[in-house]
């Protein structure tokens, strides 16, 4: 595979990735007009599924799929199960530009979470990137109006998940292959959504069964998007440039569904991805110790 540094190839790989992202969001939000959430995830995992065996054959087939850690991948996947469902539900209830933008306060749950459980420092930077993210929040939230939007706080609890999510994905990295992290992730959730997919099914029509394809296969090769910038550039470089996605969900969000965002959303926004852009920053080298 190529490693060849080249920032210009990450662009294109990031802009395919922000590409599959907002097809992701506009999918999911059709779908969703014909078929419950559950079904929604379950369809996501199963065409997921199909769509990554040929990395798996690539990747010396089933019998290297095998784990050690199988705890680890099921309290993993169940938590990212629930974060996205919470995803998913927030889509029909608050703007695309909105959601995504509380979504982004992820990375500022992750460096809580690594530091408490993984042993990583934190840094000042890390310290000033959680503290806009959360005052980034309660201005898109605006608890003391009285008014506050359940999907807003649907949309907060499913990026917490995500950051419990990530944090656990970092410890499996240690010994897991990435195709085997997401096979399992991909197995565990379907199982977990059977029951209650069987309880809400409706047999989706033929335009259904289209969004819910597109969300299949975005779904599943955006992750691969993302991997093969990082291939050719160090996440310093690549992260930056997800954060487009903000403006650009919510440029589809008003042509698509006509939704206008306030200013309080854009500042909370600003606030929240100027926090992530501290959080990339590299932390010194700690000073060593003199022994006395």
């Amino acid at each position: 595979m190529d490693r060849t540094p080249s920032k210009p190839k990450a662009a294109l790989w990031m802009a395919g990735w922000l590409c599959l992202m907002l097809m992701v969001a506009v999918a999911a939000r059709e779908s969703l007009r014909e078929v419950n959430v559950f079904q929604l995830m379950q369809m996501r995992c199963v065409l997921g599924l199909l769509m990554l065996y040929p990395l798996i054959h690539m990747n010396g087939g089933f019998a290297v799929m095998t784990t050690s850690r199988p705890l680890q991948h099921i309290s993993r996947s169940l938590v990212h199960y629930v974060a996205q469902l919470g995803w998913f539900f927030a889509l029909m209830l608050i703007p695309l530009g909105q959601l995504v933008s509380i979504e982004f306060t992820m990375p500022i749950w992750t460096a809580i979470l690594a530091a408490s459980f993984l042993g990583e420092r934190m840094t000042v930077w890390k310290i000033s990137a959680i503290v806009l993210g959360l005052i980034g929040v309660i201005v898109i939230v605006r608890p003391s109006t009285g008014e506050v939007n359940p999907g807003q706080l649907i949309a907060l609890v499913a990026a917490v998940g995500f950051g419990i999510s990530v944090a656990m994905l970092k410890s499996l990295t240690r010994t897991e292959s990435t195709v085997a992290i997401i096979f399992w992730m991909l197995v565990i959730q379907s199982v977990a959504g059977l029951v209650p997919t069987i309880y809400v099914w409706v047999w989706p029509s033929a335009y259904t069964w289209g969004w819910l394809a597109v969300v299949g296969f975005c779904g599943t090769f955006s992750h691969y998007c993302m991997a093969r910038a990082m291939l050719h550039a160090d996440a310093t470089v690549v992260l930056p440039m997800d954060f487009l996605r903000v403006p650009l969900t919510a440029t589809v969000g008003w042509l698509i569904y006509a939704e206008q965002l306030d200013m309080f959303t854009v500042l909370g926004a600003a606030l929240i991805l100027t926090g992530n852009l501290l959080n990339l920053k590299t932390p010194g080298p700690v000073a060593a110790s003199v022994s006395a």
